[in-house]
């Protein structure tokens, strides 16, 4: 058996989902497929076990490439067709095809989900999932799966006759996974050029010209641009591979055939910058995604939260890059389920954040396909969910728990004093020096003790120091005691863009903090008075260390308001002294207040006075 493919000889593999009066569908998507488009192609349909299948011939009939039934060990051949024999599950596993047979008991009634899925997880960006007619929710899950690990989606829509059974392709649209909703017979098209420009891209990413390299990031450069005067996110930070994989995608979804020709179509339609937007953000989010890294943190850090805390003390989780929110209530059920099974009374706030307004629209709704509560017990379904109409809604006793808001890893400042970190499957997406201060910056957001929850293939890095493993293969790790804490937040956005903070290719950029940076850090944070950096409007830029005397977080939305999180009996003397600082433009010192205030350009800093 041949080894893996490398990265040079890869192809997109197709799953096509048809069911109910898929034939039709399947005859009008072949016969305008040419005999070498460049990719391989599964067909998954609902076959009765009963019954034996002669899809194969008929398909055979609409196309000039090979037509066989997939068996199990084969490995899939670019210009192929492969088509699921009945009574088996299929599933893809390293380009080589699994077959497994059903349960008689317990009968998977979602095939074509179960096999998008197994590709998403084995091709990545080069999967592709095609929905055509079928007369149920089958291939929803998988075309967002196929969606979130970079892959393209297509669905079928009416060629202007009535479209028999339109329920499979239109609940795939209705989730938002679709990249482009086409009649069947225009996909082949569609296909053969997106086949054809992974290796312009390979040509193009891959080049060694130091000419070519320098344009392609000064075109990198000027799609972040546009995004950031349209967004006001940055995504210098991204991997180059992957933010050309994601602007590729774009410009198959709106046929462009070239950077400029689609740097020119950014330029002139803002609704294409909120689609490559929303495209760069990788929602990947599943409800108790990856059980056993659940059950690691069910069984070995949420009962130490727990020990020692009464009911005037709070537990506080934040979950950045939360996404659509299965992942933030997913750890509010086992948290719950933990306040239950001993009877505890104190608080749990977890603190959802995301930059995607309507990704976190979503997550407040609270309201979930079916198809995609694959990974729900029955028992939680029934415990946690309500069912309206072909919607599972999450309980109020998990929804109280959660507080969702709008927050930048990279731009904002981060939440302080937390208990518990999630932030899993986000770092991937960010180059080395992005990465690299990012694990800092949770180690500042934790209390001492607290702990950090990443993905499968993350890790610390270079700050091993900062960080005790718990749990090596399921990414658990906890807090040490260290004196340093953040000189500055790390920041790819407005002006103040350090090339230290960019990822790029040349040496300087990949450098960290200075010998001089880490001193006067540690000197700052040992020797200096509590201190916060605001704007003129009181927004809070960073907090120092010790900052609890004076600033509390309120119940409810999360502020970065001073004049919000300032204890009562500060905030009266705090405002008139902001109101004094700001009239001067200059230092003032406050006489009924232990407040003294500085003001430096438009940045205010404020600290306790020693008197």
């Amino acid at each position: 058996m041949k080894g893996p493919m490398s990265e040079d000889s890869r192809f997109p593999v197709v799953g096509v989902g048809a069911s109910a009066g898929g034939v039709p569908a399947l005859d009008a998507f072949f016969r305008q497929m040419p005999a070498d488009p460049g990719v391989a192609i599964i067909v998954i349909t609902h076959l009765r076990p009963d019954r034996e299948s002669y899809l194969h011939e008929i398909l055979a009939r609409y196309t000039p490439m090979p037509v066989t039934v997939a068996a199990n060990n084969t490995r899939v051949e670019s210009n192929h067709v492969y088509v699921m024999p009945c009574n088996v599950t299929l599933t893809i596993d390293k380009g080589i095809l699994r077959t497994r047979e059903l349960d008689p008991m317990n009968r998977e009634r979602k095939p074509i989900d179960i096999f998008l899925v197994s590709l998403a997880l084995d091709q990545g960006d080069y999967s592709v999932a095609v929905i055509l007619s079928g007369g149920d929710g089958d291939g929803t899950l998988g075309a967002k799966a196929v969606k979130e690990a970079g892959g393209l989606t297509l669905a079928q829509t009416s060629d202007g006759s009535e479209l028999k059974n339109p329920e499979m392709p239109q609940s795939a649209i209705a989730g938002g996974f679709i990249d482009i909703a086409v009649p069947a017979p225009e996909m082949a098209a569609r296909l053969t050029a997106y086949a054809r420009s992974f290796d312009n891209l390979k040509d193009t990413v891959q080049t060694s010209r130091e000419q070519e390299q320098a344009e392609l990031e000064n075109t990198r450069r000027e799609i972040c641009a546009i995004l950031a005067a349209h967004s006001s996110h940055d995504f210098l930070g991204y991997k180059t591979m992957t933010f050309f994989r994601r602007v590729r995608r774009r410009m198959q979804v709106r046929q462009a055939e070239s950077l400029r020709e689609y740097i020119d179509l950014l330029k002139e339609e803002p609704k294409e910058v909120t689609a490559l937007f929303h495209d760069l953000l990788i929602n990947v989010t599943n409800f108790f995604r990856d059980e056993d890294a659940f059950r690691a943190l069910e069984q070995g850090v949420i009962p130490r939260l727990f020990e020692g805390k009464g009911a005037n003390d709070t537990i506080r989780i934040w979950v950045p890059g939360c996404a659509t929110g299965e992942e933030v209530y997913s750890i509010a059920m086992v948290f719950k389920e933990h306040i239950e099974r001993v009877s505890a009374v104190l608080k749990v706030q977890i603190f959802a954040t995301d930059i995607d307004e309507a990704a976190l629209a979503v997550a407040r709704s609270a309201r979930y396909p079916r198809a995609l509560l694959d990974g729900v017990s029955q028992e939680r379904r029934q415990r946690f969910f309500r069912i309206d109409s072909e919607s599972y809604v999450i309980s109020n006793d998990v929804r109280e728990l959660c507080v969702f808001s709008p927050h930048s890893l990279i731009r904002d400042p981060p939440f302080s004093r937390m208990d518990l970190i999630s932030c899993r499957n986000l770092l991937i997406y960010f180059g080395p020096v992005v990465q690299r201060h990012l694990i800092p910056t949770f180690h500042y957001a934790l209390k001492p003790g607290g702990f950090l929850f990443l993905g499968s293939s993350e890790s610390l890095g270079q700050h091993s120091d900062l960080f005790a493993t718990l749990d090596k293969k399921q990414r658990l790790f906890q807090a040490r005691e260290h004196p340093a804490k953040l000189p500055r937040l790390p920041s790819l956005s407005g002006h103040d863009r350090s090339p230290a903070l960019q990822d790029g290719n040349k040496s300087t950029r990949e450098t960290g903090h200075s010998l001089r940076q880490i001193v006067e850090a540690r000197i700052l944070d040992q020797y200096s008075p509590a201190h916060v950096v605001i704007s003129v409007d009181a927004d809070i830029f960073y907090y120092s260390g010790g900052t609890g005397k004076y600033l509390e977080v309120p119940q409810g939305v999360p502020s970065r308001q001073l004049l919000t999180l300032a204890r009562k009996g500060l905030r009266l003397d705090l405002r008139s002294a902001l109101k004094e600082c700001s009239k001067r433009r200059g230092p003032w010192f406050g006489t009924t207040s232990p407040w003294k205030v500085m003001m430096t350009n438009c940045s205010l800093s404020t600290s306790p006075s020693s008197r």
